[in-house]
């Protein structure tokens, strides 16, 4: 009796020594077989995924030239690329600082770039040539071109005719060495009334200065405020004279691509432009800050005269914002600007102004 109560007494303890043990060699197994049933699922999901997910696109790549170095007229494409948004947008974009409106131009149509901060008078000298150069949008919507000159006692421009005479000093391959007679003689005067040099753009302003010239060539949203600021530095004031305040009606720089890069790649064309106004957008809301990040960028830049550039740019983007896009190119101007170049650079016929550009992308 003792004995087979001590035999029950061992199997009961051994039981309850050994159910712990059984209970987690039965959650391990548990958990084995849930795992791989996890496993199994994840792998199946994720070999489901690699064949029906779409594929992750690449960014287009996309060149763009500025005509010159960075500055307020430029300042929308700046922003865009300093913010991201040319990113966001699924666009590459590389900023390389340019040579010239005319060059910049022929080397879009010629493929270095895919879009560039151009004119319509160099759009329609390329085209002339054989070129298919094209503007897309409008930055200034008005001629941003100028004389300036340094003001003194007894010297006030009430007309074109105080001028007579005096030397205006332009870039070697500046518009304004055909823009000049030829805006003269609308204006009564002799073409040679204003007598134009070519000089090196890098010495323009230092010639203005010292005197070497009588007027230079200057523009609103570039060269502008670097010469309005380098004259108070002198002890100086700037004096100005624009072109469109004596009849030329004329469209001023905007971004030009190619005929042949709209009819390839649309949407990368819609996709820069609304991006790249994007960017103007917020130079046009906030100033300050748009003058911020472009320094913080170019460092060299000095960030009271990008500002002045920055609100001079604001002033002629916009033309009947309340009818129109930002960018939209007003076809009477643009067949203004096409009558006036062709009288000015002997063109003829050969371009008519609904070549020079399209309003497909900023409608």
């Amino acid at each position: 009796m003792l004995q087979r109560l001590r035999h029950a007494l061992s199997r009961r303890l051994l039981v309850r020594l050994l159910r712990p043990i059984a209970q987690v060699a039965a959650q391990r197994e548990q958990f084995t077989r849930m795992t791989r049933r996890t496993v199994s699922v994840t792998v199946t999901l994720a070999v489901a995924a690699l064949f029906t997910s779409a594929p992750v696109q690449a960014a287009d790549a996309v060149r763009v030239n500025l005509a010159w170095l960075p500055q307020g007229s430029t300042g929308g494409i700046l922003l865009a690329q300093a913010k991201g948004y040319y990113r966001d947008a699924g666009l590459d974009v590389s900023v390389m600082r340019g040579y010239g409106g005319q060059r910049t131009v022929n080397e879009v149509d010629g493929g270095l770039f895919e879009f560039g901060y151009g004119d319509p008078v160099s759009v329609m000298l390329n085209r002339a040539h054989g070129g298919h150069a094209v503007m897309v949008g409008a930055i200034n919507t008005r001629w941003p071109g100028a004389m300036c000159y340094l003001e003194r006692p007894g010297f006030k421009v009430n007309s074109l005719k105080d001028l007579s005479g005096l030397t205006l000093g332009g870039g070697g391959a500046s518009p304004v060495q055909n823009i000049m007679p030829a805006w003269l003689k609308q204006n009564g005067l002799a073409p040679d009334a204003i007598k134009t040099v070519r000089l090196d753009p890098a010495v323009i302003n230092t010639a203005l200065l010292q005197k070497r010239i009588d007027l230079s060539e200057c523009w609103e949203g570039a060269s502008l405020p670097v010469q309005a600021a380098l004259a108070k530095r002198a002890g100086q004031q700037l004096g100005k004279v624009y072109y469109r305040d004596f009849g030329l009606d004329m469209m001023g720089n905007g971004i030009v691509t190619t005929d042949t890069f709209v009819a390839q790649h649309p949407d990368v064309v819609k996709r820069f432009v609304a991006t790249t106004y994007r960017g103007y957008a917020l130079m046009r809301e906030h100033p300050q800050e748009a003058a911020d990040a472009i320094a913080a960028q170019y460092p060299v830049l000095d960030k009271t005269i990008l500002l002045q550039q920055i609100v001079e740019t604001n002033g002629l983007i916009s033309d009947d914002p309340a009818q129109h896009k930002t960018g939209w190119l007003r076809p009477a101007r643009m067949e203004s600007t096409a009558d006036f170049v062709a009288r000015a650079f002997g063109t003829g016929g050969k371009v008519k102004a609904t070549d020079l550009y399209t309003n497909r992308f900023v409608e």
